[in-house]
């Protein structure tokens, strides 16, 4: 499907792959995509974000202390103003990673009738989000370099 304006702007594609549903924008003049996945949306290439997500959830459970998952979703779409949202077959299987390697805990509580699981970061985990944040600054320093950008 091409959506016209005077000229085709953008071009829409759309299908499936196993149980999810894979959606790709992408802006012909600028070359600017938008890439949907049934649990992921994004403004950035799905492989950027693959090697960046357990260390945004690190970073946000920093922050912000014990955090649901709906909450912590929230925030990434806020801290990126809509160019990274998460859904729940993106966040819960990371947040059970950390769990299991020791870098949170959760704690459930009872809200009415409801159970709501928080979760919060153990002494590792802190630590860890540091080191991982740390990381990530030293490898955009050196991207910068290697592509000769300059960041602002």
């Amino acid at each position: 499907m091409l959506f016209h304006q005077e000229r085709i702007v953008s071009q829409f594609t759309a299908f499936f792959h196993g149980t999810k549903i894979i959606a790709l924008w992408r802006n012909l003049h600028t070359g600017l995509s938008v890439l949907c996945l049934s649990e992921l949306c994004m403004t950035h290439s799905s492989e950027l974000l693959k090697g960046t997500l357990q260390t945004i959830v690190l970073k946000v459970l920093k922050d912000h202390g014990k955090t649901y998952g709906y909450e912590i979703t929230q925030r990434v779409k806020e801290l990126s103003e809509g160019s990274i949202v998460l859904t729940e077959g993106a966040l819960y299987p990371t947040l059970h990673k950390l769990e299991a390697e020791g870098l949170l805990k959760t704690e459930r509580v009872m809200i009415g009738k409801r159970v709501r699981k928080y979760y919060m970061l153990t002494s590792l985990g802190k630590s860890e989000a540091r080191e991982r944040v740390l990381e990530f600054v030293d490898f955009i320093k050196t991207m910068s370099t290697v592509l000769q950008v300059q960041m602002s």
